[in-house]
């Protein structure tokens, strides 16, 4: 199997990125520069966090017209597993391969911190080593997270079940003072309707090793292996 890593002017989490798959997780791994118009012969393909083009329009949305993201959009329409962190998230949102959209933190400030996030479903290829209702210790680090969406997508959201984290405290109690950014119901992460694209706002590659903290967030990456794993022995 082999993942790719997306690389956007203003990127600045693909070597933290790349670092996980190549030397964490153990995986073959590439870089992909925004300007291709392929995701070469990637199983997997993982935009990172960052400041895609400064944010200087909206957030994700200049790097939406990028090249390489009618490639994406190919490659996810034909069953390619996408995840974006963070800014990733935004870019996913902005292309129209999530719903919703991520909007100015609550409280208008720029968010720096380790929170919870509780797992909701491991019914998806990033989260299938979870256990439902687990509580992941993970960073966050932007200033427009809060999470929005329309009544009617939010209730295919909850009735599909593609609610994949939510903000919680230790416990997995999702209260008012766990939401960092103000996300509608905590959302902290999502899938589209086919499960093969999800978005997350914290940042699960600093969280993937001890020295780091906290090393919840390789599980993420780890269920992302095993499911390209799983279906390498299947075809």
């Amino acid at each position: 199997m082999k993942f790719g890593v997306v690389v956007f002017p203003g990127s600045n989490c693909d070597h933290d990125t790349y670092h996980v798959i190549s030397k964490v997780i153990g995986q073959p791994v590439e870089f992909i520069w925004h300007r291709q118009t392929s995701v070469n012969d990637c199983d997997a393909v993982l935009l990172p966090g960052g400041f895609s083009y400064g944010d200087y329009l909206r957030t994700g949305a200049i790097a939406r017209f990028s090249p390489v993201m009618s490639a994406v959009k190919e490659f996810a329409a034909n069953g390619g597993k996408v995840m974006g962190i963070c800014n990733g998230f935004q870019i996913l949102c902005e292309a129209g391969l999530l719903p919703g959209a991520l909007m100015r933190n609550a409280n208008l400030k720029f968010v720096c911190q380790h929170i919870n996030m509780r797992v909701e479903t491991t019914d998806t290829p990033f989260t299938a080593l979870c256990q439902k209702g687990q509580v992941l210790s993970v960073p966050i680090a932007h200033g427009d997270g809060n999470y929005f969406c329309d009544t009617a997508t939010l209730e295919e959201l909850k009735g599909d079940n593609r609610i994949v984290f939510r903000y919680s405290n230790a416990n997995g109690a999702l209260t008012e003072g766990a939401n960092p950014n103000g996300s509608l119901e905590n959302i902290a992460g999502i899938v589209n309707r086919e499960r093969n694209v999800m978005g997350l706002m914290p940042h699960p590659e600093r969280a993937s090793e001890e020295l780091l903290g906290s090393n919840d967030g390789r599980i993420i990456f780890s269920s992302l292996a095993a499911t390209l794993a799983d279906l390498a022995k299947a075809s």
